[in-house]
């Protein structure tokens, strides 16, 4: 994809969607870090549900130690791996208390030692929570990335360097939700929705279905 295509395709998804954001609930950077570690093999429906009940009874990391394990997992049973999920929540939230003074860290090396937290869910939180220009790449990311040749690449690092390298500067808070939706709503696994797909003359998908 030329870099006047890429421009183009960026300046459609933010006409659009001028302030596009992420589709979990969250009232602070910990809500936030909570409901991106439940999200994993989940969606954010049922994240949202599940976190609609805990954060009116718990909101912080206290408040969740406070808790318990067993009382935790009685509000995130119905999201999968709810198990190993709320054992990573009671540690990160001891973390955060001991270490972090109860706050949210700013750096990608201090969330990843947060356990659970992978390099996607640090870069959600820089991104969503902080506005730093990072790129979470997930698998709606990852598909649109390679078959629009925006970012083409073999694994999610690869794509991630090439995003933050082929992302028009002015775009790139805001790249990682637009990117998302679309894959998510759009350019779907299965059945990519060309039709109705607003940047369908910009991708260079060979397979379009109409």
């Amino acid at each position: 994809m030329t870099p006047k295509n890429r421009e183009e395709l960026f300046r459609r998804l933010q006409a659009e969607n001028p302030e596009p954001t992420t589709e979990l609930k969250f009232n602070s950077p910990f809500e936030l870090l909570i409901a991106v570690l439940l999200s994993a093999q989940a969606t954010d429906i049922g994240v949202n549900k599940a976190t609609d009940k805990l954060y009116k009874i718990a909101n912080t990391p206290e408040a969740i130690k406070a808790l318990g394990l067993a009382k935790l997992k009685t509000y995130v049973k119905t999201i999968g791996l709810y198990n190993t999920k709320a054992e990573n929540i009671i540690k990160t939230c001891d973390i955060l208390i001991n270490e972090h003074n109860s706050t949210v860290p700013k750096s990608r090396e201090a969330l990843e030692a947060l356990p659970g937290v992978g390099r996607k869910t640090a870069n959600v939180v820089l991104n969503t929570a902080f506005g730093m220009d990072t790129m979470a790449v997930d698998t709606h990311i990852f598909r649109v990335s390679n078959r629009t040749g925006l970012a083409p690449g073999k694994n999610v690092l690869e794509v991630e360097h090439k995003l933050l390298k082929n992302v028009p500067k002015k775009y790139l808070k805001d790249a990682h939700h637009w990117l998302l939706l679309h894959g998510r709503y759009v350019c779907v696994a299965r059945k990519p929705k060309c039709s109705e797909c607003i940047i369908e003359d910009l991708c260079g998908f060979k397979d379009k279905i109409f």
